[in-house]
């Protein structure tokens, strides 16, 4: 278990000085402040109250940053989820939401414990740019009603529908609203370049907060839809209909796959940025022990994020203390300033979200993805749009199953069986070859997806063969359908009066083929290491 989970943070502060602690110090503070509008917007956008995403952002961000395997990662609420917790809402309420983070907290230390943090990095690119790209479009698409202060009671769940809701009550839009998203936008994007320290959606929340209460607009507010922000929180046990448990399990594993993937992806981009080296099944198990705590005081799932990781590094954060001084300024904030919090406007947290949702959208990716290879096309626009217009749950599911289809596929059509001619430049040297000595070689691994179309090439042999030479050089593993066929190839060889003999067999193919009795088929006798060792045998068959 040492080996799997070693916090980063312990191994950190071995030399640790006054030096470090002063550049964490001033990064975590800054990307406290980052944090501050968008814990309370991805919260929002989830369709659960404020606090629970600043609540998210200080219990679990405390916790990953303390147990985790990367030294700069930033945890907390993010807007990959959105969609998922909205969902989980929608159907389970807010109980169901605590059961199914908690739930993906045990999977995700599962995944650690398991040492599947390698595995995960092997998720192919095109599906997770077409699920995060899906994301992006339904994020924005949520928070059209907000941005433009459309009267509407309840707003259809589905993209579709919700988009025609949008059209049929364009008439009331506010333009008050319209320009507070507007103008929250723009601020978010270039305010920053003004003032380099202080984040754009900082200011643009500070600034039309003010000019909303300054000009009384009529416009809704945190307080108007919310009411009153908690300025504090406590621990609490969701209540648990045991009958209605296997439901969660599916959400559950999405919030866990979508987790690590969306951390150990934040890992990767931060080691780039600090020359580092994260410990994946580490930040796994953190990244778990995070959402069993986060739900238990009231949070919402939580992963690594990205764009304050990145913020983070920028700022000169290169330890864990960082992320936890980033945790503490957020509890600060909340306790001596969240009952100013209520005031921010809703279209303002829209335009901060629109801002998001294109930063998500990944239309780069998306863009020189469809200029490549169809097969990744497929899997882009299938991942996207399933994500999109049926569920993001659905999307990753097919994502990958398509993926590992699509993987298959193509590494059958890589494999083959080569026919060697008695006169090839391969086997010049056994142009004296009996004719009724017949060479052929497996090339690639002998697994189910290209099994069948071994067994159908080598039965196509001519009658007139005596004796077969497989040569396998090439063949790094068989698996058990692969094993079967290739045994039915054998029997079917028997049969005609054909002997075998097999050449340049791997000691792991060979235990495979052992296992399954194959040497009642071939005498271990004619299986051999050697090439020249498998002809002259051959010539002593006939």
């Amino acid at each position: 278990m040492n080996s799997i989970f070693r916090p980063k943070l312990f191994s950190v502060l071995k030399g640790y000085n006054i030096q470090a602690f002063q550049k964490d110090l001033f990064a975590g503070i800054i990307v406290g402040i980052v944090a501050l509008p968008l814990a309370i917007a991805f919260a929002v956008a989830s369709g659960v109250s404020p606090e629970k995403g600043l609540i998210t952002a200080i219990v679990a961000g405390f916790i990953i940053s303390l147990l985790g395997g990367s030294r700069v990662q930033i945890g907390g609420p993010t807007g990959a989820f959105i969609v998922i917790v909205y969902g989980i809402v929608s159907q389970y309420g807010i109980d169901g939401l605590m059961i199914s983070t908690f739930l993906a907290g045990i999977i995700l230390i599962l995944f650690g414990v398991l040492r599947m943090g390698a595995v995960l990095k092997f998720i192919p690119h095109p599906l997770i740019v077409g699920f995060t790209s899906g994301i992006a479009l339904v994020i924005f698409s949520t928070q059209i009603k907000a941005a433009f202060g459309l009267q509407i009671a309840e707003v259809p769940s589905e993209f579709i529908g919700k988009w025609a809701c949008y059209f049929s009550n364009i008439s009331s839009l506010n333009i008050y609203a319209i320009a507070i998203s507007g103008g929250t936008i723009l601020l978010t994007l270039f305010a920053g370049k003004l003032i380099p320290k202080i984040p754009g959606s900082f200011i643009a929340i500070i600034t039309m907060t003010a000019l909303v209460q300054i000009f009384d607009m009529p416009v809704n507010t945190i307080e108007s839809v919310y009411g009153e922000i908690p300025n504090s929180f406590s621990f609490s046990v969701p209540t648990v209909d045991w009958t209605n448990l296997p439901n969660y399990f599916q959400p559950a594993i999405t919030i866990a796959i979508l987790g690590a993937i969306e951390s150990l992806l934040s890992a990767v981009v931060s080691d780039g940025m600090i020359g580092g080296n994260h410990r994946s099944n580490t930040e796994l198990i953190a990244q778990g022990i995070a959402n069993i705590f986060s739900p238990i005081f009231g949070g919402i799932p939580a992963t690594g994020a990205i764009a304050r990781t990145a913020t983070n590094v920028k700022n000169g954060g290169r330890t864990p203390v960082a992320g936890m001084i980033h945790a503490l300024t957020l509890l600060l904030i909340m306790l001596v300033f969240g009952r100013w919090a209520k005031l921010i406007p809703m279209s303002c947290l829209a335009g901060i979200l629109i801002v998001v949702s294109y930063n998500m959208s990944e239309w780069r990716s998306f863009k020189s993805i469809l200029k490549g290879s169809r097969f990744d096309i497929i899997v882009l626009l299938t991942t996207f749009f399933l994500t999109v217009l049926v569920d993001l749950t659905i999307a990753i599911e097919m994502g990958i199953v398509l993926a590992s289809l699509i993987f298959m596929y193509r590494m059958s059509k890589i494999n083959g069986v080569i026919q060697h001619e008695s006169d090839s430049d391969e086997i010049q040297n056994y142009n004296q070859i009996p004719k009724k000595i017949e060479i052929y070689e497996i090339s690639g691994p002998f697994f189910f997806a290209a099994a069948k179309r071994y067994q159908e090439t080598l039965r196509n042999l001519k009658s007139s063969t005596s004796v077969l030479i497989i040569r396998m050089r090439h063949v790094p593993f068989m698996d058990t359908t692969g094993v079967r066929n290739f045994t039915e190839i054998i029997k079917n060889l028997e049969n005609r009066k054909t002997k075998v003999i097999l050449s340049g067999v791997n000691s792991e193919v060979m235990g495979d083929l052992l296992k399954s009795e194959i040497h009642h088929l071939i005498n271990e006798e004619n299986i051999f290491d050697n090439f020249d060792d498998a002809v002259e045998a051959a010539k002593k068959l006939l």
